[in-house]
């Protein structure tokens, strides 16, 4: 028996029977999702060994399009870790900031044209749920797979659209994971919804300061407090300081 044949086991969860990789997977993601918020660069690693959680999960239940997800999010995030720690080495901090809106174009067309064309190779091979799923559950997990890759591409561009991107991936994933019997994946995307909520006003808040308006606030300039104008008479910062560094700049370990 394998070491590690004990995650595809289930254990009951307040009266769910939950399988144990999908659980501590889960658990895993919310952490990764707080670390976002944090912009703290152990997000990516811990993002890492949860999808290879989830990973297993997501096979146990014959959810191809889930599993591949998990696949492509393991190599994204690598990528999205190598991302960040450049950034922090170059700035100082891992800043943020409104995409324009020809990048929010792109990612919305991105959206809508990927998810149609991977529901299509998803059917074509019988590769989501099982051979003559209906196109509604099809359509569906193409939806989240699409829509958590551009998610993490948007957060090691460190968009805070990417925010919106996982929004758009739980509104689908919570009933799609409680009808695939994934109890505690739906309870986690609704956790996600909050913590998705908080962490827009949180990046919206530290995003730095640009002609781009915010989706939220038409024509508005969004500015950090590191980057507004100091008072006339008052003298600049000091090199080093956390201020001079920007707000949440201590966060970027």
């Amino acid at each position: 028996m394998s070491a590690f044949s004990w995650l595809n086991e289930q254990f009951s969860f307040f009266g769910l029977d939950v399988y144990w990789s999908d659980f501590l997977g889960n658990i895993l993601a919310l952490a990764t999702v707080w670390l976002a918020l944090r912009r703290l660069l152990i997000a990516w690693p811990v993002q890492i060994l949860g999808s290879v959680l989830l990973l297993i999960a997501s096979v146990n239940v014959d959810l191809g399009g889930n599993a591949a997800r998990q696949v492509v999010i393991i190599a994204s995030a690598s990528w999205g870790w190598a991302t960040w720690r450049r950034s922090r080495e170059k700035e100082g901090a891992i800043n943020v900031r409104w995409a324009s809106w020809r990048e929010r174009a792109v990612l919305l067309t991105i959206m809508i044209v990927g998810t149609f064309a991977f529901a299509s190779l998803l059917k074509a091979t019988d590769a989501s749920f099982y051979p003559g799923a209906p196109w509604w559950m099809v359509l569906a997990d193409a939806w989240i797979f699409v829509g958590s890759i551009l998610a993490m591409y948007s957060q090691a561009r460190r968009y805070v659209e990417f925010w919106f991107a996982w929004l758009a991936v739980d509104l689908v994933g919570v009933p799609l994971a409680i009808h695939s019997e994934l109890y505690f994946s739906g309870i986690v995307y609704a956790i996600f919804f909050v913590m998705v909520v908080i962490g827009i006003r949180d990046w919206a808040s530290r995003s730095k300061a640009q002609e781009i308006a915010s989706p939220l606030e038409s024509a508005v300039v969004v500015e950090s407090r590191s980057e507004a104008a100091p008072a006339a008479g008052a003298p600049a910062p000091l090199a080093g300081t956390d201020k001079a560094r920007g707000p949440g700049a201590a966060d970027d370990r």
